[in-house]
């Protein structure tokens, strides 16, 4: 009886003790299955981004070297070392922009840029992919990815000339093209004066700093030295020099016998009274100064090179010193100590140096971290 009584009093405790026993057992977490942890609204979120960038590799006879290597390199990113993850030597893609527009344009034309185009076509490695495109009245793709050279000289051929430039439009069109496809080795050879006709000075500079925040290597031939020379004689009253044709050569050619002749007659010293006129020379011949040093600095901040010819046949020669620097160009990747995230908006300097002996590189680029909110 008492027996019962205690066995009881034991089970009653017991059932009334299990819930607050099975609660605390379910709140337990076993070690080797940790719940992750819950990300509320507040929670930052820090992505590691794989950063790239191309290489350019010589010996000290200037000659490509073939086999670089991880361990050849030293990544120095805001004075922070790093090591690359990967070097690969791979065939470039290439666009090939021609500049064929612009209103006030006097040395500009479109037989020299499809000359410029087609010797740099010539020059390039039978395995890269080139596409080409043109910036006039519009920016637009004129010719697909194709590694057949003759193809991708006779689609230069399709491109005409217009009366505008819209030089940001045809970055931005680059970069998204250059995005459809998982794409590396990526070079962007820009020939133009860098002008734009249609778009504010503000769009310009988005545009070129969207091009920096890319992998893509830009390099530049440019009209705006030849441009300047040309325009400098005619933004003053008095001149030597012959005033500037009324209309591009492009358009005289269209135009009747007696009227083409006037327009591309010779003329004898000039004087300009004109202010108007003067003062659109000296804008034009500021823009395209500030279009140089645009140029100047978009290339340098993506690793690539840029050409300022002082005749037309320097412009067709150099072609042969931006197909080589594309074609020396390994792509290499690193993942960056710090990462990049959604915070403030900031800049980094990012410089590839040899450990090797006897291997020179070249690599220098500002990539620009932006916020993603």
């Amino acid at each position: 009886m008492k027996c019962d009584r205690v066995c009881f009093v034991l089970l009653l405790l017991l059932l009334l003790g299990l819930p607050a026993i099975t609660s605390a057992q379910s709140r337990r977490v076993p070690q080797a299955t940790p719940t992750p942890p819950v990300h509320d609204d507040d929670t930052e979120r820090v992505e590691t981004e794989e950063i790239k960038l191309n290489v350019v590799a010589f010996d000290q006879a200037g000659k490509f070297v073939e086999d670089v290597k991880e361990s050849d390199l030293v990544i120095t990113e805001n004075n922070i070392l790093h090591q690359p993850s990967s070097v690969r030597r791979i065939p470039a893609s290439v666009i090939i922009v021609l500049d064929t527009g612009g209103e006030q344009r006097q040395v500009k034309n479109l037989d020299q840029t499809r000359r410029t185009a087609r010797a740099l076509i010539a020059a390039l490695n039978a395995n890269d992919s080139i596409a080409i495109m043109q910036n006039s009245d519009k920016a637009e793709i004129v010719g697909e990815w194709t590694t057949d050279k003759v193809e991708a000289s006779k689609i230069v051929g399709r491109t005409n000339f217009g009366r505008s430039s819209v030089f940001a439009d045809a970055l931005n069109l680059a970069r998204d093209f250059f995005s459809k496809n998982p794409l590396e080795n990526k070079h962007l050879v820009l020939i133009s004066d860098g002008t734009d006709t249609m778009n504010g000075d503000a769009a310009k500079r988005q545009a070129i700093q969207r091009m920096i925040a890319t992998d893509i290597s830009v390099h530049v031939i440019s009209y705006s030295r030849l441009e300047v020379a040309d325009i400098a004689p005619r933004t003053k009253s008095v001149s030597n020099s012959a005033p500037p044709m009324a209309m591009p050569p492009e358009v005289a050619g269209t135009m009747p016998n007696g009227v083409r002749d006037v327009a591309t007659a010779p003329k004898a010293k000039s004087i300009n009274l004109d202010r108007k006129q003067l003062k659109t020379f000296r804008n034009r011949k500021a823009d395209l100064q500030n279009s140089e040093r645009q140029l100047d600095a978009l290339a340098d901040s993506t690793n690539g090179t840029a050409v300022n010819p002082e005749t037309l046949d320097e412009m067709i020669d150099k072609t042969a010193l931006i197909a080589k620097m594309i074609d020396a160009s390994y792509a290499v990747t690193y993942i960056p100590k710090v990462p990049i995230s959604n915070g403030t908006p900031s800049e980094r300097n990012i410089q590839v140096t040899s450990r090797r002996s006897g291997l020179l590189v070249e690599a220098r680029r500002k990539v620009a971290v932006t916020s993603a909110k």
